[in-house]
């Protein structure tokens, strides 16, 4: 347990210092740019941005671990 208690500074560190968090605003933007460029309302504009924000975060997630994992194997 303690060895835990020592571990949650670093992993709070390492969560809030990673380079993956600089692409929430570009993610943010992109999904509301894209959204606004098929829709005229702010409700439809709104809902398809958060759908496309998640088709988004889960395309990078699964590209950032196939280059993790390239880079691991290589």
């Amino acid at each position: 347990m303690s060895e835990m208690i020592a571990l949650t500074p670093l992993l709070i560190g390492v969560v809030l210092h990673h380079r993956m968090w600089y692409a929430l605003p570009l993610v943010v933007a992109v999904s509301l740019v894209y959204a606004a460029t098929r829709h005229e309302l702010f409700a439809p504009i709104l809902e398809h941005a958060i759908r496309f924000g998640g088709w988004l975060v889960g395309f990078l997630v699964v590209f950032y671990f196939l280059i993790l994992g390239l880079s691991t194997w290589l």
